[in-house]
C-alpha cells in the first residue's frame, strides 16, 4: 500500500477474530516499529508479546475491563525505557523515552494497516498493575498496550477536525 492510503486506512478497532497472526509479519511489524525515530538512536523503548489469555485477561482488568485486548490473538506492550535514555539525564526520562515509544506505536499501527491486521492504541491502564503483570523492572514505562489481529467487521473513519482549527502560524 502506498503511504498515504496506510495512513487514511488507519482505524483504532476494538473487535478481533481469533485467526492467528503468522509469526513472520508479527516479526516485521516489531522490526518496523524499532525503525521509528529515538532520541540519539538510543531506542528508549522495548515491546512485550503478550499471547497468553490469562495474562490479557488479568490486562483487561488493569485496563478499565476494556475486553477487546482478551480477543486480540497478541497484544503488544510497548516500554519507555529509562536505563537506556539516561545520558539525556532527567529531559530524557520525563520526554525522550516517551516519544521514542510513541513513535513506535505509531509504526506499529501503521504497519499492521499494510499487513491487513487492525490494531488499536490502549494507553487507559493503571501503569502500577500491569507493571506488575508484565514484571516490568521499575526503570521502565508501560506507555502503550496495543491488540493487534484480524478485525471481525469494517471500521468506519473517524469524524476529524477540521485542519483549520488545529494549526497556527508563526504563534498561538
Amino acid at each position: 500500500m502506498e503511504l498515504k492510503e496506510v495512513i487514511r486506512n488507519r482505524r483504532s478497532v476494538r473487535s478481533f477474530s481469533s485467526t492467528p497472526i503468522p509469526k513472520t509479519i508479527l516479526e516485521e511489524i516489531l522490526l518496523s516499529a524499532n525503525l521509528a525515530p529515538s532520541a540519539g538512536n538510543l531506542q528508549a523503548r522495548d515491546f512485550i508479546i503478550i499471547e497468553d489469555k490469562h495474562i490479557k485477561e488479568q490486562l483487561c482488568a488493569a485496563a478499565l475491563n476494556q475486553m477487546f485486548l482478551i480477543q486480540a490473538p497478541v497484544v503488544i506492550a510497548v516500554c519507555a525505557n529509562q536505563k537506556r535514555i539516561a545520558p539525556y539525564g532527567t529531559r530524557g526520562k520525563e520526554l525522550f523515552c516517551i516519544q521514542d515509544a510513541s513513535a513506535a506505536v505509531e509504526h506499529i499501527l501503521l504497519c499492521a494497516v499494510d499487513y491487513g491486521l487492525e490494531a488499536c492504541w490502549v494507553g487507559a491502564f493503571d501503569q502500577r498493575i500491569v507493571s506488575k503483570i508484565l514484571q516490568i523492572p521499575p526503570e521502565i514505562i508501560p506507555v502503550a498496550l496495543i491488540p493487534l489481529g484480524y478485525s471481525t467487521k469494517k471500521s468506519k473513519a473517524s469524524k476529524r477536525k477540521d485542519i483549520k482549527e488545529l494549526v497556527h502560524r508563526n504563534h498561538w
